[in-house]
């Protein structure tokens, strides 16, 4: 063997023992070198500066957050709880809470929920900042916090007008200084502004500046159970005439679950030709829709397998976190992938394996993410060596579980790790049935199997 042979076979870390997702069970090893995968499969005569035996865990690609308010994060009960839980509610108290808004406020919220996120293996993140502050507090204090955090995650920032365009033109100018700040998108609430022809009108605002300065939409787009709100044709087909194509990302989508079948054929098909990624909010949406209806009560979150299976890129996300708008949330992908799981009826053990690539590649495909650095489940070629190991069996174990990642690695190096938990039992024994403390070895993991 050269010395050139012998570098091919030398590796900064192998972690040995693990079983990939789209794989027959069977364990390989991964070799890491310059922060990238440069060998996969049995590495036996390979040698390396460090090994770590993941003992057969799953091999998972990073998850990825496309749609989530860090700016509101954190806040639920201050200064006044959501009592009806509607979104008209949810607006009302964020309202008031943003004029109280300060940087440091903001980056200490931020700077939980971000580690929330790590911890559950979140590599990528597109948040939301409501821009209405003429301030910009908020964004001001995001942007730091996606420079602080560059080396372990990547944040894009989307500059969103929650109060609207039209209803607040100062928002349009905010939106391009948000661009000049540095913000990577821009985004409209078509169906909160006073008309049909004033929604579209935001739409076109917000498609021209993302043209001109060469970023994203993303759209809050037909957030309401009103089958009339029909914004996401709009969406699709501006997204065509304007070449932004795949830049364009449509979040929420309620209202077509409402249309009519035909006209629903017709939208797929425009949505599906133009390129735009659907992110689904199954967690919010499902508490938030369907407040108005009576019996029976919409399910409250958009078409998610119909448009999965025409082809539709689609994502789901997690959106809020202890906010106004929801008051529950871990910063869990698998969280909203357990909703979704239930509401779309996705629980075939394929369908299951598909909303788990919606909190991954779906994700990536919506963020336009170049380098994500998997396709189908593998490795592209000389992929950084980001992925996440799981004490779980199948895309099926992992959703029932919603277990946090054993480790969390980003270009080959740890960045987070989560012991499992252990739980003691006490167990019936004698005439007296007295509680005696369980011993080893039956202690039982999270899992509820035996060490």
């Amino acid at each position: 063997m050269n010395g050139g042979d012998e570098m091919m076979n030398f590796y900064d870390l192998i972690v040995r023992n693990v079983v990939l997702l789209t794989g027959d069970g069977a364990s390989v090893d991964i070799g890491i070198r310059d922060g990238c995968i440069a060998g996969m499969g049995q590495l036996t005569g390979a040698a390396a500066a460090e090994t770590l035996d993941a003992e057969g865990r799953l091999l998972v690609p990073p998850f990825v957050e496309p749609h989530v308010h860090l700016d509101t994060a954190l806040t639920a009960g201050n200064p006044v709880w959501n009592e009806s839980g509607t979104l008209a509610e949810g607006i009302e108290i964020w309202s008031s809470r943003k004029m109280t808004l300060t940087k440091e406020d903001v980056i200490a919220r931020a700077e939980r929920t971000i580690r929330l996120y790590l911890g559950y293996g979140v590599l990528h993140l597109r948040s939301m900042v409501d821009i209405g502050d003429p301030k910009l507090t908020a964004l001001e204090a995001i942007m730091e916090i996606k420079e602080r955090y560059r080396g372990q995650i990547e944040i894009q920032v989307t500059a969103f007008p929650q109060d609207g365009i039209m209803c607040c033109p100062a928002n349009e100018e905010r939106m391009k200084e948000a661009l000049r700040m540095g913000a990577d998108g821009v985004s409209a609430v078509p169906h909160l502004e006073n008309t049909r022809e004033e929604g579209v009108m935001s739409l076109r605002k917000a498609f021209d500046l993302a043209d001109r300065f060469g970023v994203y939409v993303h759209v809050f787009c037909d957030e309401t159970d009103d089958e009339n709100s029909k914004y996401l044709e709009v969406c699709a087909s501006m997204a065509l005439s304007t070449g932004i194509g795949s830049r364009a990302t449509a979040a929420h989508a309620n209202a077509a679950a409402y249309y009519n079948e035909s006209y629903f054929q017709k939208v797929i098909g425009l949505v599906k030709r133009s390129g735009l990624s659907i992110v689904a909010c199954p967690l919010i949406n499902s508490v938030m829709q369907g407040r108005y209806d009576g019996y029976p009560k919409g399910r409250g979150i958009t078409r998610i397998k119909e448009f999965q299976r025409a082809g539709v890129n689609v994502a789901l996300s997690h959106d809020d976190i202890r906010s106004p708008f929801y008051p529950l949330g871990t910063g869990n992908p698998l969280d909203a992938a357990h909703m979704a799981a239930h509401l779309a009826h996705m629980s075939g053990r394929a369908e299951m394996l598909s909303l788990l690539g919606m909190i991954t590649e779906g994700g990536a495909a919506a963020m336009n993410l170049e380098a994500y650095g998997f396709h189908g489940g593998v490795f592209k070629d000389r992929a950084p060596a980001s992925f996440l190991l799981f004490d779980a069996e199948d895309a099926g174990d992992l959703i029932r579980q919603r277990l946090a990642p054993r480790f969390v690695f980003r270009s080959g190096a740890i960045i987070a790790e989560t012991l499992p938990a252990v739980t003691s039992l006490q167990v019936v024994k004698g005439e007296n049935e007295r509680l005696i403390p369980v011993r080893e070895p039956e202690l039982i993991d999270a899992n509820g199997r035996l060490p």
